[in-house]
């Protein structure tokens, strides 16, 4: 996690872009918590979108749903267009 607990990165409507899909693999395969990404979000790496909702899970981790990119998105997954 690269903030605090239950501190967003992206707030809502702030754009970002999915990290490219051979970081997303690696994050799929090293992810053994939460919300791991399926193999459709794989296909979404470099899309840049507006964040719709950010949420957190039990623990403080930020989760991000991303409009028109389906999923719940890490904050590791994620970065500034």
């Amino acid at each position: 996690m690269t903030t605090k607990p239950y501190e967003a990165k992206f707030a809502v409507g702030t754009r970002v872009r999915v990290r490219p899909r051979s970081d997303l693999e690696r994050f799929k395969q090293t992810w053994r918590y939460h919300h791991p990404l399926s193999d459709e979000q794989l296909d979404y790496g470099g899309a840049i979108a507006a964040v719709k909702e950010v949420s957190f899970y039990h623990g403080g981790d930020p989760l991000y749903e991303l409009d028109g990119v389906p999923g719940m998105w890490h904050e590791e997954c994620l970065s500034a267009p």
